[in-house]
């Protein structure tokens, strides 16, 4: 993808959508965006592959796709139509970096998502979304005159995908990062991806959107990183898991989610 080319196109994703009436309002604390960068044919049994194509990238000489783990605070989530009832949970999502091959965008392919809150249980009934329950501890401190957090942990207690995660916050903003030719382009796939398919609970093919602004983000090093269902799903080992290809950092944004999802034929 040329510089040029993702540049417009994430004008397009920048650009302010109409808000729904189910929409939701979701601003976020603590946001971590830890990629991974595995051989393509680990991927490949997870997603279905006629749909969906798994990019790969130029990546220390080798030809590789790429996934990433996404801890956050969600710290007032609230419907549109609902403002005064808010709530407060921590999640983890576990996503691919895809293309769509009905509509030639990158996409994320979701594996699913832990919450720590009972919405996971609303949100499994209504829509049949791949979100687990799970308990959350973190210890998030961030340093307003250093611009950067001084502590950056979160550990999830779950059946489904137990997770640890530990690192240090660099204050540094990223560059350009392997794999990428542009800023723009990196942008672009990792950070504002818009549209997300998954599996639901009941075995169709699910979507759903998202919009928000560009992410403030910097760079961070990994001190102890852990993703049971990585491990489980033969993605990466416990050995692989502590090199990731980056880890990005932010201390608040804010995405709106647009609703409901949709099922697929």
């Amino acid at each position: 993808m040329t510089p040029f080319a993702a540049q417009e196109e994430l004008g397009n994703r920048l650009r302010p959508r109409k808000p729904g009436l189910l929409d939701i309002v979701a601003p976020l604390r603590h946001f971590s965006l830890i990629t991974y960068a595995v051989p393509v044919e680990r991927l490949a049994p997870h997603i279905p592959t006629g749909r969906f194509q798994i990019p790969t990238f130029e990546i220390n000489g080798n030809r590789l796709a790429l996934l990433s783990v996404v801890p956050f605070i969600d710290a007032g989530f609230r419907f549109r139509l609902l403002p005064m009832m808010r709530f407060h949970f921590a999640q983890t999502n576990y996503r691919v970096y895809v293309i769509d091959r009905e509509t030639g965008q990158h996409v994320v392919w979701f594996f699913g998502t832990t919450l720590g809150g009972w919405q996971v249980r609303v949100a499994r009934l209504l829509w049949k979304i791949p979100w687990y329950p799970a308990r959350y501890a973190w210890k998030c401190d961030y340093d307003e005159a250093e611009r950067r957090y001084s502590t950056f942990q979160y550990t999830a207690r779950s059946e489904w995908a137990p997770a640890r995660v530990d690192i240090r916050d660099t204050g540094r903003p990223p560059g350009t990062l392997p794999g990428f030719t542009s800023k723009e382009a990196m942008t672009l796939i990792l950070t504002h991806p818009v549209d997300g398919y998954f599996y639901r609970l009941d075995g169709a093919l699910g979507t759903y959107s998202v919009s928000h602004d560009r992410i403030e983000l910097t760079e961070a090093e990994p001190n102890d990183l852990y993703f049971g269902l990585l491990e489980r799903l033969g993605v990466l080992t416990q050995f692989e898991m502590q090199h990731p290809h980056s880890v990005l950092v932010c201390p608040e944004t804010t995405f709106r989610i647009h609703m409901p999802p949709h099922r697929l034929a």
